[in-house]
Order: C-alpha cells, then structure tokens, then sequence
C-alpha cells in the first residue's frame, strides 16, 4: 500500500522543480500540495494528451460510492483489469506520479516510519491511473506485492516507473499491462521522522 509520499523541490531534484513550476505557470494561483502528500492532495501527474507527455494536477483518491466514506487511493496491479472502477482507466488513463519517494510503517513491534527511493536517483515515478469524477481529474495509485527490499516493512508496494519507463507505462497499453506483472526494482530506505 502507498497511503503518503514525498514531493520536494530541493535543489537536487530538477525534474521535479521544472514539473512545478510548468503547472504553476499553466495554474496560477493553484493549490498544488508539496512537501509529504496526503491523499485528496491535489498533485502533479504526468499524462498523455494529443500523445505527449504533459503535466497536469489532480487529486488523489477516486471517490467511494454509496455510503462508503473516504477515498480510494491504492488499486491493485492484479486485479484492476478485472475491477470496473479501474479496467478503463488502466487501458486507456494511465498516469506516472512524480514523488521523492514513498513513505510505509512497521507493521508489527514498534511503530517506525520509512522513506522508500530508488538508489542513487532523486525522482521516483509511481504507475497511477486517473479518471474524471463530477468535473475533478483524479487519480490512484497502483500497488503490487512488495520485494525484498520493503517486505520486511509492509506486504505491498507501488508500481515503480525506474528511468524513462513513465513514458513508456503512459503511451503504451500493451507495455503497461505487461509490466504490471514484473518485477519491481530494489529501493532504499532511511528511518523518517
């Protein structure tokens, strides 16, 4: 499961500072959230429109329906093309979540919070998928069983989009739902606080 991560703007992190200040310009005046993101933030994700990549903000969580409070901020990669709230969205609005990593907690014992990134890099795209819901763009996030490298924490993990992989997660049906079946790439992790 992903239920926060991070989105800095340090100096480092370039990519993340040219998305920002892209939807800053194309926005003014927006409330997009940096720092650590909750969910119904409103946030940047990369999509495609007129077969380019672009920036563009949404909130995330899908809305529940009926009685059900809350939102639905998590689909699972192995059983969202059989989920009629997802199915569509998975073929046809896929979407990479820019972050500067993802935060889980212990499960069991005393309580520790972790930040998860990939080695050496700054950016973390997560596999997301988004839909439109009474006017709101909005998006989720896609999880998988985790690996080695974040097991030990939780049982779940994002979908992680290494390199130049968003692109190809965004553009290409037949690539995404091939890839939501692979193996995820080892992370790092330091304590939170």
């Amino acid at each position: 499961m992903c239920g926060r991560y991070s989105l800095y703007t340090d100096e480092e992190n370039q990519e993340i500072i040219k998305i920002i200040r892209a939807l800053d310009q194309k926005h003014q005046g927006n409330e997009m959230k940096t720092g650590e993101i909750y969910p119904t933030n409103t946030v940047p994700i990369l999509y495609a429109k007129d077969v380019e990549i672009t920036p563009e903000l949404s909130t995330w969580g899908y809305p529940r329906f009926g009685s059900a409070k809350g939102v639905i901020i998590n689909a699972r990669s192995e059983t969202a093309e059989e989920r009629p709230m997802f199915r569509t969205s998975l073929h046809n609005r896929r979407c990479a979540v820019p972050s500067t990593g993802f935060f889980e907690w212990t499960q069991s014992g005393e309580k520790k919070k972790y930040k998860f990134n990939l080695p050496e890099d700054n950016i973390l795209y997560m596999a997301g998928i988004y839909n439109e819901f009474r006017g709101e763009n909005r998006f989720t996030i896609l999880t998988t069983s985790a690996n080695n490298s974040i097991a030990d924490v939780h049982n779940r993990m994002p979908v992680i989009l290494p390199g130049k992989l968003s692109e190809e997660w965004i553009l290409s049906e037949k690539f995404a739902l091939s890839y939501i079946h692979s193996n995820m790439p080892v992370l790092r992790r330091e304590i939170s606080i």
